[in-house]
């Protein structure tokens, strides 16, 4: 892989935009909630602050715009998509500099202003930088390109998980969150230098143009821009249901519930930790520094697996496992504080999880037309997200009613859906790439 990134430039800016985009997720969920509890805010409203995140499920909506529109100022200079990703991630650092001077012990409601505004701006980014790596690379290549990314996520994971705990135990969380703004030099820099899609040779955006017309009529004429802005939502939805028919219906349940288990217990891991005894440098040593590195190996393992064994017997492998990984959680909440037990929970469910998102993305990815590249990612990672998110939001109040470990046990429970599924979609013949041309009668 060190070759292949310094013999294609795509490749290294995918890892510098791959740590762009994971930097903010930590800081506003699992790394907030740390922070949230040991301000002694209860586990029901931390449950409930985690709804910030809820404008990764509902990016698809605006997606279109992102995909149609050039953003004001910055496209003259950089172009539509890393003009979209500049004005992104100037919000990110934006809202983490809010986060940084807040305090959720005296001002919460600032707390949650601020991260509502990150959680936005970072979903949108996530939306401009999915676009860029379907628009740069073919298809054979998007599996490298994948891989590079999940390297950079899961980078931005360590240092938003065990760099701002480290920080934030040896310092102060204000220092924490400062530091995780300038980290966003990383990915503003990326986006300044990346190539667009014109200097990689792709032809998509002529054939999006031709199906949606040009940006300038839709933005001259109110008439023309309503009908543009329609176009902008119906085509990319228009097409999914052209190429998959009734199939798209249990791939879409498949895409909403195969991340349930983690999205929803992710919300109350950190505050486990907590109200077990551990210290926050070893929460970040194990459950974010060598559990960010363990989540590394089972991405690649994903990704390996996608390319030996295919990519439905992944899927399925990786739903069932990361679904029955959250058993190990339940067990250390039923054992106590103690450190053994806590690395073996943290190997067994950051493995399973890395594998089972790297399968799940790669699905996605094969499912989207290149023409409609940000617009209908935006709306599959929006939907795996979206329930999760709901249910999250209640899983403070449900700890609290159940208990920790009786949580556990029932996110573990979701893998069974996910694995009839995954078998009803594989017998019924999994649907392959989209095709290159011009979706029929769009234009």
């Amino acid at each position: 892989m060190l070759i292949n990134i310094a013999g294609d430039t795509r490749l290294a800016f995918m890892l510098a935009l791959g740590f762009s985009s994971g930097l903010p997720f930590l800081l506003i969920f699992s790394t907030q909630s740390a922070r949230l509890r040991e301000a002694g805010i209860s586990l029901t409203d931390i449950g409930l602050i985690s709804y910030v995140a809820l404008a990764y499920s509902f990016k698809f909506l605006w997606a279109p715009l992102v995909d149609r529109f050039d953003p004001p100022i910055l496209a003259g200079f950089f172009g539509r998509r890393r003009g979209w990703m500049l004005l992104a991630q100037f919000g990110v650092a934006l809202g983490l500099l809010g986060l940084a001077f807040s305090d959720p012990a005296h001002t919460l409601g600032l707390t949650i202003a601020c991260a509502a505004f990150t959680a936005f701006c970072a979903a949108s980014q996530d939306v401009v930088i999915d676009g860029w790596r379907i628009d740069v690379a073919p298809a054979e290549q998007q599996g490298m390109m994948l891989a590079c990314y999940q390297l950079g996520y899961r980078l931005a994971l360590l240092s938003a998980g065990a760099g701002a705990l480290y920080i934030a135990d040896l310092a102060s969380w204000r220092s924490a969150y400062l530091a995780m703004m300038a980290l966003m030099l990383v990915g503003i820099v990326a986006a300044m230098f990346a190539p667009d899609r014109q200097a990689a040779g792709d032809d998509d955006a002529e054939m999006a143009a031709d199906i949606s017309g040009p940006a300038t009529v839709a933005v001259a004429d109110p008439a023309a821009r309503t009908s543009a802005l329609a176009t902008s939502f119906l085509y990319p939805l228009r097409d999914l249901f052209l190429r998959l028919g009734w199939m798209l219906v249990p791939i879409l349940l498949l895409v909403a519930i195969y991340r349930l288990p983690d999205f929803v217990s992710g919300v109350m891991a950190n505050p486990l930790y907590i109200d077990l005894g551990f210290s926050k440098s070893e929460i970040a040593t194990v459950s974010k520094f060598y559990g960010v590195w363990i989540g590394m190996v089972g991405a690649f393992a994903g990704g390996f697996s996608v390319s030996r064994l295919g990519l439905m017997p992944t899927l399925l492998c990786g739903g069932i496992a990361a679904a029955a990984s959250h058993l190990t959680m339940a067990l250390l909440a039923a054992s106590g504080a103690k450190l053994g037990l806590l690395t073996l929970a943290i190997s067994v469910e950051n493995f399973a999880g890395s594998f089972a998102g790297t399968a799940l993305t790669a699905y996605m990815s094969s499912l989207v037309s290149p023409a409609f590249a940000a617009t209908q990612y935006a709306l599959l990672s929006s939907l795996y997200a979206l329930p999760g998110k709901f249910v999250g939001g209640l899983s403070g109040k449900m700890v609290e009613t159940f208990g920790y470990s009786a949580f556990f046990v029932s996110t573990s429970a979701i893998g069974l859906p996910v694995a009839l599924l995954c078998l009803l979609i594989w017998y019924a013949g999994a649907p392959g790439p989209a095709p290159e041309a011009k979706p029929s009668g769009a234009g």
